[in-house]
């Protein structure tokens, strides 16, 4: 056994893209479902990437249910806490932040330890960065800056 993906439903894919673009993740596939009203899109990291036309070792996969037929509202998804995180390494926590702020997100708990931060999705899924091989030494501004918000 291994493991393919996580999903996660969104209800805007191409901001989600966006926000794990920000993070290095790219689109490696996308299925739209006419009879199932939904587009499935699959998202991986070059790192987890395999040859051309196979699956990537892990996967994340976002869920767009297209909105009701009948014109209804579509359904709102909350309790993006109550789902865990998806958990990422990076070669440098403090460079993967400042990416993050740059491209107008919010870094909801600082890597004040030089090795662990959240931030958010659009649809408010939690995403944990850990610094590679342990953390680094503290440094400002992120030693000392707040959480903000939940995470």
């Amino acid at each position: 056994m291994r493991y393919l993906h996580t999903m996660i439903r969104v209800t805007d894919p191409e901001k989600t893209i966006a926000f794990f673009e920000v993070l290095g993740l790219k689109e490696v596939r996308r299925m739209d479902s006419e009879a199932g009203r939904f587009t499935l899109i699959f998202l991986a990291t070059p790192e987890d990437m395999r040859g051309p036309g196979e699956r990537a070792h892990a996967e994340v996969e976002l869920t767009y249910n297209w909105p009701p037929e009948d014109g209804s509202a579509p359904e709102e998804y909350t309790g993006g806490r109550n789902f865990g995180h998806l958990a990422y390494d990076c070669d440098d926590i403090y460079a993967t932040c400042q990416a993050v702020l740059d491209a107008g997100y919010t870094v909801h708990r600082p890597p004040r330890d030089g090795y662990m931060a959240f931030v958010k999705t659009p649809d408010g899924i939690s995403i944990e960065l850990l610094q590679l091989n342990g953390p680094k030494p503290p440094q400002e501004p992120w030693a000392s800056m707040p959480n903000t918000g939940s995470w």
